[in-house]
C-alpha cells in the first residue's frame, strides 16, 4: 500500500508542476542514429541549454548538421525547435533575459563567445522566417540588400548577384521582366521564394527557415519544397516544422523535439519507418501532438 501511496502521490507532483520543472519525460539521454556521427558536420550543438529568464525551454542537447544536407526539427508546437533554431545566429540575444550553456559551432567555430561578430555569423547563416517579409522596395533592391549594406557599389556583381539568386530560389523567370517594381506586389509564394533569394544573395553556409511553408497555400508550399531539394546542393539546410508530411518529403535527417529535449535524431527514413524510441513512434503514428 505504500508503494502504491507514494507512486500516486509522485503522478500528482507531475500533474501539477510547471512544464520548465518537469523532468526528462524519456528519463534518458537522447538517441542518436550512428549515421548523424559519420558524417561532415557544418553545425555542431554541444550539451546547449537555454533560459528565457528562470524558465529552461532547452534542455542538454547535442546534435551536428551534417553538411549539404536537409536537416528538420521536428515536433509539437511549443517544444523548443524554434527556439533551437534561433540560437545557431544568435537571433535569441535579442530577448532580454535569455542565458544559455553549452556551445554551438559552424564548421568549428564557436558562435556563442563574447567576441563573435554576430553581423557576420548571421551572413554565414542566411535565415527564412515563418511569414515573409520582404522589404518595400524592389524586388531587386531586396536581393541585393545584403551587398548594399556590406558597402558594394558594382553595378555588374549587383546584377550577377540579383539573378544568380533568383534563379536559385526558382523565380527568377516569374521576376526577371520586373525587377525594379515592388517586391510588396509578389503573391505570398514568390514573397518566401523572393526572401530565400536575399538569404542567399550573400552566399551564407547554412539557410535556416522557420516554417517557411506555414503561411503558404499547397501550389506554393510544393515550390519551396522542391526548393530546398535544390539548395542542398551549395547549402546546409535546417527547417523547423511540424508538418511530418513535410518532413518526410524534403530532409535527409529529422529531429524529434519534446518540452526542450532532443528525443530521437538519425536519417529520416529510419525515423518514419524504423523509429527506436517508443516517444518517437507515438509522435508519428499521431498519439501525442
Amino acid at each position: 500500500m505504500a508503494t502504491t501511496a507514494s507512486a500516486s502521490a509522485k503522478a500528482a507532483h507531475l500533474q501539477s508542476a510547471p512544464v520548465n520543472s518537469l523532468p526528462d519525460p524519456l528519463d534518458q539521454p537522447s538517441t542518436i542514429h550512428e549515421a548523424v556521427l559519420e558524417e561532415a558536420a557544418a553545425v555542431e550543438v554541444e550539451r546547449f541549454n537555454l533560459w528565457y529568464g528562470a524558465r529552461q525551454a532547452i534542455f542538454n542537447v547535442s546534435l551536428r548538421v551534417p553538411e549539404r544536407k536537409v536537416v528538420a526539427l521536428l515536433g509539437p508546437s511549443g517544444c523548443g525547435k524554434s527556439t533551437l533554431l534561433r540560437a545557431l545566429n544568435r537571433l535569441n540575444d535579442l530577448i532580454p533575459g535569455v542565458r544559455t550553456t553549452g556551445d554551438i559551432r559552424l564548421h568549428g567555430d564557436s558562435v556563442l563567445g563574447p567576441d563573435v561578430d554576430v553581423i557576420e555569423l548571421r551572413k554565414r547563416m542566411g535565415t527564412v522566417f515563418q511569414k515573409s517579409n520582404p522589404f518595400p522596395m524592389s524586388i531587386y533592391e531586396n536581393v541585393v540588400f545584403p551587398l548594399r549594406i556590406d558597402g558594394v557599389r558594382n553595378n555588374k556583381l549587383l546584377d550577377e548577384v540579383c539573378e544568380r539568386s533568383l534563379k536559385a530560389s526558382a523565380i527568377w523567370d516569374e521576376a526577371k521582366d520586373r525587377l525594379h517594381a515592388s517586391a510588396l506586389a509578389l503573391s505570398g509564394g514568390q514573397q518566401q521564394r523572393l526572401c530565400i533569394a536575399r538569404a542567399i544573395a550573400a552566399n551564407p553556409e547554412v539557410v535556416l527557415m522557420d516554417e517557411p511553408c506555414s503561411a503558404l497555400d499547397p501550389i506554393a508550399t510544393s515550390k519551396i519544397e522542391d526548393l530546398m531539394l535544390d539548395l542542398k546542393q551549395e547549402y546546409t539546410v535546417v527547417i523547423v516544422t511540424h508538418n511530418m508530411q513535410q518532413a518526410a518529403r524534403v530532409s535527409d535527417y529529422t529531429a524529434l523535439f519534446y518540452y526542450g529535449r532532443l528525443i530521437e535524431y538519425g536519417p529520416t527514413a529510419e525515423i518514419f519507418q524504423r523509429p527506436r524510441r517508443s516517444e518517437t513512434a507515438d509522435y508519428i503514428q499521431g498519439r501525442f501532438g
